[in-house]
């Protein structure tokens, strides 16, 4: 059997490998690492919890052990999909090169810019970064990538999935034509072996478990339930994850919760909590030393259920967690195999267990294609009844089931009818109107009386509207009665023309002049006749 002591590492990462309990490598990482040292390109496939992380940073400390790094110019690059597999890979770093004297930074977001900047400013040999801040700081003049010897890409399938390709292809465009690559994945999609045939030269293929399969240290479970109305389905399933918790008692010494939308690992951790389950949410919407803070309560014990989103499911070496539970079946079937490889790691037993409703049938079948075999179904837990689990729902649990069926469907009644329906609902129709004013005249009844006034509202609402306005009230074109009449004769008729002053320029007056105005009865009159008879009147 192959030991670390077998793979020409540097003296100084053996004696660290010893102290933390590592004697034998896995097979990725027996595979992996002489390649590597004997600096050829490697593209690793394996499933997760498989030590591919040690695989790559063994190595690279080897052979960083001599040089020196330059201010601003890594010597070697980790790129990650996600901040907390960024800080695992800082964290095996520090564990495996405490008696190297390389140095590291760690470019995450939710950190400072100036705090990084510093510690680029010193230079250092190991740079590990998401690749959105990496670019960040390139784009701001404050790093160099063009000394950079060795360029690891970690979960590559996942940085498929959130969009980080062109991302990766321009990082790769500013590191030397002469680095050597590590390129890390779970699957192997079409668009990662692009990639690989563009960026990678020469590389050694490792295989060490067939593509996208799952761990066989796993026991899975499928729950499929039927909600008892389409409505319920969240409520129920979230009944049916409270049972299987509470059925599964002492064995569950912690679990990860995974659920596909952000919002809802809100409301499922704050209905476990309203529950009496220790539970704590993490996705990518929280603050980041929030995030770190949850991983740490649930690394050492003081978290029991971590509700998590997909950024949870790649990478994180968590080794003891019992127990996963699917809340949502993934959409992608990749994700299956990530999220139930959280447990099981290291050699450990482990069970998973996915609720699953009618309405996820597609994508079952899309997982059981991608890892070539059925999911054991299971059953709910004994003593369970799904119709009988109608707990009252925790108020304001994110509006999905929070109100009772007669208010919603009252609100949503009123939205369908609208208000112009609601008013002519509430308004007597004619016939109706009508018909008490004449039953009122052959047999009068006190009660049929009071609608009698109706009817001349009715004829008051028939009759149209006044358009013109009254007699006695003026046009809004016609002054009115105690403001002076104005005079709009023209000037050369010797008249004053109001509004334009007492000071008025020759030239604006000869404006007014009418060359061609057609004359009042007599045409034949002379033009010269016209003043005259304009000062007589």
């Amino acid at each position: 059997m192959t030991k670390f002591s077998d793979l020409a590492l540097d003296p100084r990462v053996l004696q660290a490998v010893l102290e933390a309990g590592y004697e034998t490598p896995t097979p990725i990482q027996a595979q992996a690492i002489p390649h590597a040292l004997a600096g050829r390109d490697v593209l690793g496939i394996a499933q997760t919890g498989t030590g591919k992380t040690a695989s790559f940073v063994l190595p690279m400390i080897t052979l960083l052990g001599q040089g020196r790094a330059k201010a601003r110019m890594p010597r070697s690059l980790v790129l990650c999909p996600t901040r907390e597999l960024a800080a695992q890979v800082a964290e095996n770093f520090e564990t495996y090169a405490k008696y190297s004297k390389l140095t590291k930074a760690l470019l995450i977001g939710g950190v400072s810019f100036g705090e990084q900047d510093k510690l680029i400013d010193r230079g250092v040999d190991v740079l590990i970064a998401t690749p959105g801040r990496l670019l960040d700081h390139h784009e701001r003049g404050k790093l160099l990538l063009t000394g950079v010897q060795i360029m690891v890409v970690d979960e590559a399938d996942r940085m498929l999935d959130m969009g980080f390709i062109p991302d990766i292809e321009r990082i790769f465009s500013l590191t030397p034509f002469t680095r050597q690559t590590f390129f890390y994945s779970a699957t192997m999609a079409p668009e990662i072996e692009r990639i690989t045939n563009t960026f990678l030269s020469n590389a050694v293929k490792i295989e060490v478990a067939r593509q996208a399969t799952s761990s066989e240290t796993i026991e899975q479970a499928l729950i499929q339930i039927t909600p008892t109305r389409k409505d319920r389905s969240f409520a129920d399933k979230r009944a049916v994850l409270r049972a299987l918790i509470r059925a599964e008692g002492e064995a569950c010494t912690n679990a990860i919760i995974f659920c596909n939308r952000k919002m809802d690992v809100d409301v499922v951790s704050k209905s476990l909590k309203q529950h009496g389950f220790n539970a704590s949410p993490i996705h990518g919407d929280l603050d980041q030393s929030v995030r770190t803070r949850t991983l740490d309560g649930f690394r050492d014990g003081t978290v029991h259920l971590l509700v998590a989103s997909d950024v949870a499911a790649r990478g994180l070496d968590i080794p003891a967690v019992s127990h996963v539970f699917n809340f949502d079946v993934p959409s992608h079937p990749e994700d299956y195999v990530h999220r139930i490889g959280r447990t099981g790691r290291a050699g450990r037993k482990g069970k998973a267990f996915t609720i699953a409703t009618p309405y996820d049938d597609k994508y079952l079948a899309a997982i059981e294609h991608l890892v070539k075999q059925p999911i054991p179904r299971g059953s709910l837990p004994e003593g369970f009844v799904l119709a009988d689990a109608g707990e009252a729902p925790a108020p304001r649990e994110g509006g999905r089931d929070g109100k009772s069926s007669s208010s919603r469907s009252r609100s949503s009644s009123s939205r369908d009818r609208g208000p112009a329906r609601e008013r002519d609902e509430r308004r007597p129709a004619a016939s109706e109107a009508a018909a008490p004013v004449v039953e009122a005249e052959a047999a009068p009844q006190p009660v049929r009386e009071e609608r009698a006034p109706q009817a001349p509202r009715e004829e008051r609402r028939s009759e149209p509207r006044r358009s013109e306005p009254r007699r006695d009230e003026p046009r809004r074109d016609e002054p009115r009665r105690d403001e002076p009449r104005r005079d709009y004769r023209r000037e050369d008729r010797g008249e004053r023309v109001l509004g334009m002053g007492d000071h008025v320029p020759d030239f604006i007056l000869r404006s007014f002049k009418i060359a061609d105005a057609p004359q009042d009865e007599s045409h034949d009159a002379p033009e010269a006749e016209e003043p005259a008879d304009s000062s007589e009147s």
